[in-house]
């Protein structure tokens, strides 16, 4: 099934990697994360290229809900408690140059950009608002808790950030990989010092940018413990009433909604990736309870890294890999993270000192609840004693009645009935 983005405008083609090539910094990934980080690094004079193991856009990036805010759930309590309170406004003061910068160049573009307000609400426990409105407050914040009546059930109230927005992210990734060196089809298939290996070529760097979504080398950085991936589903309703705001609850398995042109797009049954959850089910017997009238026009999922303690891993991949960058552990809030990335990542391949580099800093501290919560579904699923397993490091894969695929609950890797790769951070096919 694909997305309303994906339906509504197709991305530039570019040829696959035929032969050896140099390039000063490599970019491996070609979602939004990799494309930001080649169009940042070319416009500070960078000698930069981007490869991509099939089309642009056509994993992660062409499922979301492209929804701009720095409003990520409940985060800012979080934050606080856990990383005080000077990198909680260094995240903020992130993640509200991303919504800027996205106006900025949107200004240029015709990608149905606009500006809205974001909602968190909870369905009953207004204390949590509560307490993240009196975080907005220490932040400098002024927005405050209100009523929902745009949404069609009854909450315990709602926080607002004002000054957010929403586009259509293809049509803007569209004008931004004009003029980028880029190579579609080319599978990075091993990793070299310095350089990267493909079926066709190869590629000496002297820098490279992960931009996989999920990191593809297993041996540094510890990021098969540090996150897990988390699947969430959309379907796009005609005759449905429209919202002028953007809404998501605070519970991690709730519904988010955000109108696009005529359609109502209601997201949520969400679950770990190779668990069960409600899927497309659970989203289409909302709608004929709520809206019997709508009629779906489109249907897809996405995939989540998530991290160990809210915000994502950016910088350095590990000690132990000089030259080498990553961007991950974006949780549900891709275009803002992918952003900050672009930014932090382009000063850091200059040797830049960037403000916001500590809050992100991908060896922090990893000794949380959620570690010992990975470890665990790692080793049950290690000991199951069934068949097909993962190639990634040897999990049992789990049927997925509802998407027809084989998925790994360890760490996200995702494959077809016949074992062709879907998502990462497998390497490859699965032969079945």
């Amino acid at each position: 099934m694909d997305s309303v983005w994906r339906k509504t405008i197709s991305l530039p083609q570019f040829e696959s990697l035929q032969g050896d090539v140099k390039t000063d910094v490599l970019v491996i990934g070609g979602g939004i994360t990799g494309i930001l980080c080649a169009y940042f690094l070319k416009e500070r004079g960078i000698d930069c290229l981007l490869v991509e193991r099939d089309r642009l856009c056509h994993g992660v990036t062409g499922n979301t809900t492209a929804k701009i805010t720095a409003q990520h759930g409940l985060i800012y309590n979080k934050l606080f408690r856990h990383a005080g309170l000077e990198k909680t406004k260094l995240y903020l003061e992130a993640n509200w140059w991303a919504i800027r910068k996205y106006e900025e160049l949107a200004g240029s573009i015709d990608c149905d950009f606009a500006e809205k307000t974001a909602y968190v609400y909870s369905l009953d426990d207004p204390r949590k608002l509560e307490q993240e409105a009196m975080i907005y407050g220490i932040l400098g914040l002024d927005d405050k808790i209100v009523d929902t009546p745009e949404l069609p059930f009854a909450t315990a109230g709602a926080l607002q950030m004002t000054n957010q927005a929403q586009f259509h992210l293809l049509k803007f990734l569209s004008a931004i990989v004009k003029d980028l060196k880029i190579y579609e089809h080319s599978f990075v298939k091993e990793l070299l010092p310095n350089k990267a290996v493909t079926e066709q070529g190869s590629i000496t760097y002297q820098q490279v940018i992960f931009a996989t979504h999920y990191p593809m080398d297993n041996k540094h950085g510890f990021y098969f413990l540090k996150l897990y991936q988390h699947r969430s589903y959309v379907i796009a309703l005609e005759h449905a009433a429209q919202m002028e705001g953007m809404y998501v609850d605070e519970a991690r398995k709730g519904m988010s909604f955000r109108s696009y042109d005529n359609l109502l797009l209601v997201g949520g049954g969400s679950h770990r990736t190779g668990k069960k959850g409600g899927n497309w089910q659970e989203l289409r017997e909302f709608a004929k309870q709520y809206y019997p009238d709508a009629a779906e026009k489109y249907a897809w999922a996405a995939q989540d890294c998530m991290p160990l303690d809210g915000a994502p891993y950016i910088g350095a991949y590990s000690p132990a890999m000089p030259g080498c960058y990553v961007a991950t552990g974006f949780q549900k809030w891709g275009m803002t993270s992918a952003m900050v990335s672009a930014m932090l990542l382009a000063d850091m391949v200059q040797g830049i000192e960037n403000p916001y580099a500590a809050v992100f800093k991908p060896s922090r501290n990893i000794f949380t609840k959620q570690l010992f919560c990975n470890g665990a579904e790692a080793v049950l699923n290690l000991l199951t004693p069934t068949v097909p397993r993962c190639p990634h490091l040897g999990c049992a894969l789990k049927w997925n009645a509802a998407e027809h695929s084989w998925d790994c609950p360890c760490h996200g890797s995702r494959f077809t009935r016949e074992g062709k790769l879907l998502d990462n951070p497998a390497n490859g096919n699965k032969k079945m």
